[in-house]
């Protein structure tokens, strides 16, 4: 019987965390076009403390990179010994791509946000989804 090989953990955590960083990327983009927008937070014109799209945004972002980064290590973990079956595989690969086209299509359309705000919006997602990634698949890791 063949010994089972596994990926090294530098390359499944940074594996993880490109595909979480993406995947958040990819939310924010989506949620800026359903007026999910950090850039709230930087706005003067707003009496409220602090805008509930901006609160949703920031969670999502959050949930979307710490859940991309943790399932990205626990399927390359488990990849290389051929635990997936092939019609999964196919499956995952077509929602990341949908994922990425949607966010594509998000991000070639007029930004309804100022200029510096999404700029500040998107490196602060950019962020947010690496840190997150990061937890996501150093705790998948660690169960491994």
């Amino acid at each position: 019987m063949a010994e089972t090989t596994y990926f090294p953990r530098r390359l499944i955590l940074a594996g993880a965390m490109i595909s979480g960083v993406l995947l958040a990327l990819a939310v924010h983009m989506l949620g800026v076009s359903f007026g999910l927008d950090l850039g709230g937070l930087w706005r003067s014109d707003s009496r409220d403390f602090m805008p509930a799209g901006a609160a949703v945004a920031w969670w999502l972002i959050a949930m979307v990179g710490f859940s991309g980064g943790y399932f990205t290590a626990t399927l390359m973990h488990s990849a290389v010994s051929g635990q997936i079956p092939q019609r999964m595989r196919q499956f995952l690969i077509a929602v990341g791509v949908l994922v990425l086209v949607g966010a594509g299509q998000a991000a070639s359309a007029p930004s309804p946000i100022p200029t510096i705000s999404g700029v500040l919006a998107g490196l602060a997602a950019l962020g947010l989804g690496a840190v997150m990634a990061f937890c996501g698949a150093h705790f998948a890791l660690r169960r491994a």
